[in-house]
């Protein structure tokens, strides 16, 4: 069977099986139960070691894939996005990850989670190794399983698969950064900015969400609500004069659906802001951001995608758009 054949019958197989797992039942609701907590997960080629694995790496990385897919706590990133993401940037697939590269790589394709691996033949044995690192806390945890080298990989995955899935839950702490409040959140950006001048701000961010409606603007709902609380003085872009601003954020928002748990709706949204100095025209900061949410609903799951974005942008960005400012009134 060739590899892409074997691509799409194991996803075919995932989403047939993930189309009848449900989530919460209606009893489950009444009794006020909640959703597990859902991990955004990469899964990156595993590597093959030694030629005696020659092709096996693409087929467990597949099948692992379709595995992995129909878990009720896992949102797997697109292969294709993991594909355009080693086009773009070198990534140490052995698992030994730089912070700065998993921070990156978390950046682009929104997943707290990576999980790497490799296929290797000892004598008549076969091992599977996968690690699991963070994005968030750059740990890295290591799972294996080891079997015949007659044994069917399909087996082998399972035993990888389960052991992945009992990890995500048995390590949650040490690998997902325990999330902060809003208030927390706004608080750490005020001590970064400190006493530093705020520039008055104009927000433009257009938002796309695929296939429906955007219901409202929320990243620069978003980022309007951390300039005014950390200080800025924002100009309405409609009702404002706009020539009043100083920084001119502007950028686009895109949302999609990405995958259905059951009654879950995940959507993937990605944002990407520039911040303008309007008198010079000059770019002063770049960023982008993509995040994913969950929800019922596939509206709320975008909103909740494209503001949980913004907010990241905002943490990073309005320091660094405050300390340029700085530079330039020094000069």
């Amino acid at each position: 069977m060739s590899n892409s054949l074997f691509l799409r019958t194991a996803i075919l197989t995932a989403l047939l099986v993930s189309a009848v797992s449900p989530a919460l039942t209606a009893a489950d609701k009444e009794k006020g139960a909640k959703p597990a907590v859902m991990h955004s997960v990469a899964l990156f080629p595993f590597e093959e070691r030694g030629r005696e694995a020659k092709d096996e790496g693409a087929k467990i990385t597949d099948l692992l894939f379709a595995k992995l897919a129909i878990a009720p706590n896992v949102v797997l990133v697109d292969r294709e996005d993991i594909r355009k993401l080693l086009d773009e940037q070198e990534v140490n697939l052995s698992g030994l990850v730089a912070p700065q590269q998993a921070i990156k790589t978390s950046q682009l394709t929104g997943a707290k989670l990576l999980i790497t691996g490799s296929v290797l033949h000892v004598d008549n044995s076969i091992y599977l190794v996968a690690k699991i690192i963070s994005s968030e806390t750059s740990r890295v945890v290591g799972v294996s399983v080891k079997g015949n080298v007659r044994d069917d990989l399909g087996k082998l995955v399972d035993e990888l698969s389960g052991e992945i899935i009992k990890t995500l839950g048995d390590r949650a702490d040490d690998l997902v950064a325990k999330p902060l409040s809003r208030e927390d959140r706004l608080a750490d950006v005020k001590r970064k900015l400190g006493n530093a001048k705020r520039p008055a701000v104009l927000i433009e961010v257009p938002e796309h969400h695929i296939g429906q409606l955007t219901i409202d603007p929320a990243v620069e709902t978003e980022l309007s609500l951390y300039c005014t609380e950390s200080g800025f003085k924002v100009i309405d872009a409609k009702e404002g004069r706009k020539k009043d601003a100083d920084i001119v954020l502007r950028g686009e928002a895109f949302s999609e659906i990405a995958v259905r748990h059951g009654n879950l709706i995940s959507v993937k949204a990605r944002v990407e802001l520039k911040a303008v100095n309007q008198s010079t025209g000059e770019v002063l900061v770049t960023d982008r951001q993509t995040t994913v949410g969950l929800d019922v609903t596939e509206q709320i799951a975008a909103k909740n995608a494209l503001q949980e974005a913004g907010a990241q942008l905002a943490e990073r960005m309005l320091p660094k758009i405050v300390e340029q400012e700085a530079k330039e009134n020094r000069k």
